[in-house]
């Protein structure tokens, strides 16, 4: 594994956002605004768990809006996402 400083020299370990738990997730979004990677996306869950459209909303499919993970190759694991989230709703470590 490669070995990464922080701009003054010190050692940094990145902790890559691994998984979002959808359970816990309440699709506030401070995770998104706060990325610069596009690593996540809000999406729509139904009833049943399942992924659904957001523009599907007008039929009454979504139950609940969380945070999908879209892209983790993405990630430089600043852990920026975990410090904002408020119910703990990811998982985040080494690949």
């Amino acid at each position: 594994m490669a070995q990464f400083t922080t701009r003054d020299g010190r050692p940094f370990e990145p902790e890559y956002l691994l998984a979002i738990d959808p359970k816990i997730c309440i699709g506030c979004g401070r995770c998104f605004k706060v990325c610069s990677r596009n690593v996540m996306t809000l999406r729509g869950m139904d009833e049943d768990g399942r992924w659904v459209d957001l523009d599907e909303e007008d039929d009454g499919d979504v139950e609940k809006k969380v945070m999908m993970l879209i892209d983790e190759g993405a990630c430089i694991g600043c852990g920026s996402c975990a410090r904002v989230c408020p119910t703990g709703a990811q998982r985040h470590g080494r690949p």
